[in-house]
């Protein structure tokens, strides 16, 4: 546009609202995002086959395939169903990493399909609510595997047989038996 004067030419500036929707997308994919990567954070400690990496990309994409209809102005009814299918396709994806091996016993991969499909759920919580309350949420959702594994240690007796037969089952002190 060489003849027209700079002052006159078709310049798209951003609004404060632009900026601020942008702002506001941009943290909740972030936030997802570490959401998911708080969760994989854990599993790649233990050298599992989801981590780090895969629970932030299932965080990411569950995210970013809700705010997507959501930003383009899609009834809040049909974005339930676009959320219907990211529960059911992660649902396959978790399905992938369970094995099955000779035994009934011999079953591997239950926790971290578990893992992913929590990292999902998050993901979707954060891409869909305005609750601040989210954080504390997957601070609690970090914690369930470590207190739902009766081998993790629990406290200095807790080698000892507790009163209902369990190994390890108490906290910090074997109960006294029960009469």
């Amino acid at each position: 546009m060489p003849g027209i004067p700079f002052s006159h030419r078709r310049c798209r500036i951003l609004r404060p609202s632009d900026v601020r929707e942008v702002a506001r997308v941009s943290t909740r994919l972030l936030v997802a995002a570490a959401l998911g990567g708080l969760l994989g954070y854990e599993r790649e400690l233990k050298r599992k086959a989801a981590g780090l990496r895969t629970h932030m990309l299932v965080a990411l994409g569950a995210a970013l395939f809700v705010l997507v209809p959501l930003q383009a102005g899609v009834p809040k009814e049909d974005v339930s169903r676009v959320m219907q299918g990211i529960v059911t396709g992660i649902g396959f994806l978790g399905a992938g990493t369970i094995l099955k091996g000779s035994s009934v016993e011999d079953v591997k991969g239950l926790t971290t399909a578990a893992g992913i499909w929590l990292t999902a759920a998050l993901a979707l919580r954060q891409a869909w609510a305005r609750s601040h309350r989210r954080a504390q949420l997957a601070a609690g959702a970090r914690r369930v595997p470590y207190h739902a594994d009766p081998r993790a240690p629990r406290g200095p007796a807790c080698r000892q047989t507790s009163p209902c037969g369990a190994l390890g089952h108490c906290r910090t002190k074997s109960r006294p038996p029960q009469s």
